[in-house]
């Protein structure tokens, strides 16, 4: 509670001191956007505080200069329109997959970068557009850079171009670099790299991960690598569409034959009615059982539906969206072990006067059955959707799950075939997105508690509080480790003093005895 407070006073100092210190002088060269958000969200201060390890004038330097290059860059304002489309085309730069961390990594595809003085401010417009694209909408997760230097040569390194981008990280995205993956860089290029580790300064030095297609497994799994970098990942990078951070398509068109659905429900059938038919006492004392996959769908079991997620809500963490409100806010929790609970429950409830379409998408289709993942629901109600593993598939720290919802027109209806009209049709910007990440718990724990601790607790340390723990002893270390550069000057400094003085006096006594003599 007390780190806490100090924290909260320390935000509030930061705001105090660039309201008074900053902005009279300098507001026509902020947008009012970025000031505004600075005065609401104390997670945004406190990444730059953390950035600069609380050194208060460092922080308020580096708000100043983000603050102007935003304004300079009209990051707000970017949209695929404001860009030339060759630069999307190009595909030097795009987000795809996550390390073996969780993170999401950012790839720059040195050979596909022609260094041209002329379309260089184009192309720092570009980087700047990615940033903020996803840092929109993953609210400052920290993310992995990959510079892949495969078949390049000096005419591909532009040493202003990679400055700018260690820029972004160092100065104008606060504390969202985890590291930077170097793959296959040339010999001839060890020169270049000496300038570019000066530019990161020590603290990011060892951020810095050069690696081979031998090494570079170490921090990125083979499902997220290209072949020729030893990996298993086909995706090969075109434009349009804009690239979906990896979702496919809805998970009931990527579904299993029928055949295990049919299998699995009736297991799930005979589970249910072995479990409901002991007592009616039962039910009444556990109703947040969860129903089998084909009761959850039926309209006629609505009212028992309503009752479990009425209850369920009042447990879990909740993101509270303009058209749903999504529980849980961030995680679903799977457990390791392979006898273990794999299902996990997302509860969607309509916050609006209109039905709200809705679908579910992933980055690992194969893995995952969604029950549903393509419907509906209607005003002020709620809707659960059951998320389970399929076969022998585990769950791991890089799958992600994408929900999107939109209002529609009470006329519109919401059987499958309006419903795939109605996702075709819908304009982009009408449409709410909402990420959540996978949380592997441990397998030790008993298998039936999966889904109650998805409900019931609060997610468990994720990596990024892990960096922030990291990154905060690195802090006192530093710290620390000044403290004693300062002792050790100061007592050379005294040691020096001291001898100066001795060999003061020693030469006034030696004027004082060639006088008497």
């Amino acid at each position: 509670m007390a780190d806490q407070q100090d924290r909260s006073a320390l935000i509030s100092e930061t705001r105090r001191r660039f309201e008074t210190e900053y902005l009279p002088d300098k507001s026509d060269k902020y947008d009012s956007r970025d000031v505004e958000r600075l005065l609401q969200d104390d997670t945004w201060v406190d990444s730059y505080l953390i950035w600069r390890h609380d050194i208060m004038d460092d922080t308020l330097k580096m708000i100043d200069e983000s603050f102007q290059w935003r304004k300079e860059f009209t990051v707000h304002d970017l949209t695929e329109s404001s860009l030339p489309k060759q630069l999307f085309e190009s595909g030097s730069l795009f987000l795809h997959g996550y390390d073996k961390e969780g993170y999401k990594l950012f790839w720059f595809k040195v050979k596909n970068h022609v260094k041209d003085p002329k379309t260089l401010l184009w192309k720092k417009k570009y980087v700047a557009f990615w940033l903020e694209h996803y840092a929109k909408k993953e609210q400052g997760k920290p993310l992995t850079v990959v510079f892949d230097m495969a078949e390049t040569g000096l005419s591909h390194i532009d040493l202003e171009f990679v400055r700018y981008i260690i820029n972004c990280f160092k100065v104008y995205y606060p504390n969202y670099l985890t590291k930077i993956v170097i793959f296959e860089m040339p010999w001839i290029m060890n020169a270049a790299f000496k300038i570019v580790k000066g530019w990161l300064g020590p603290d990011a030095v060892n951020m810095l991960k050069f690696t081979n297609k031998n090494e570079v497994q170490e921090y990125i799994s083979a499902e997220y690598l290209p072949p020729y970098m030893g990996g298993t990942d086909n995706f090969k990078y075109t434009y349009p569409p804009l690239v979906d951070d990896d979702f496919q398509t809805p998970l009931c068109e990527n579904g299993p034959i029928t055949s295990e659905d049919e299998t699995e429900n009736k297991e799930e059938v005979e589970v249910d009615n072995k479990e409901t038919g002991d007592s009616n006492e039962e039910q009444t004392l556990n109703p947040k059982k969860i129903h089998s996959v084909e009761q959850i769908s039926k309209p006629d079991d609505s009212d028992k539906t309503d009752s479990k997620t009425k209850n369920a809500k009042k447990a879990l963490t909740t993101f509270k969206g303009p058209l749903l409100h999504i529980s849980p806010a961030e995680e679903l929790h799977f457990v390791t072990k392979e006898t273990g609970e794999k299902k996990c429950l997302i509860v969607l409830t309509n916050v609006t006067k209109n039905i709200v379409a809705f679908k579910v998408r992933t980055t690992s289709p194969d893995k995952y059955r969604v029950k549903p993942s393509n419907s509906s629901c209607e005003p002020g109600s709620s809707v659960d959707i059951v998320v389970s593993l399929h076969g022998g598939f585990a769950a791991s720290l890089q799958d992600r799950f994408l929900i999107m919802a939109a209002e529609m027109d009470q006329a519109s209806g919401a059987v499958a075939s309006q419903l795939a009209q109605f996702w075709k049709e819908v304009p982009r910007n009408k449409v709410m997105e909402h990420r959540l990440r996978c949380h592997v718990v441990d397998g030790s724990k008993p298998s039936t508690l999966a889904l109650k601790e998805n409900a019931l607790h609060t997610p468990a340390k994720t990596n990024e509080d892990l960096h922030l723990q990291l990154t905060q002893l690195l802090q006192v270390n530093r710290r620390l480790q000044e403290q004693i550069d300062r002792c050790v000057w100061f007592q050379q400094l005294i040691v020096t003093l001291s001898l100066l003085l001795v060999a003061i006096t020693a030469f006034c006594f030696y004027l004082l005895y060639s006088q008497r003599s």
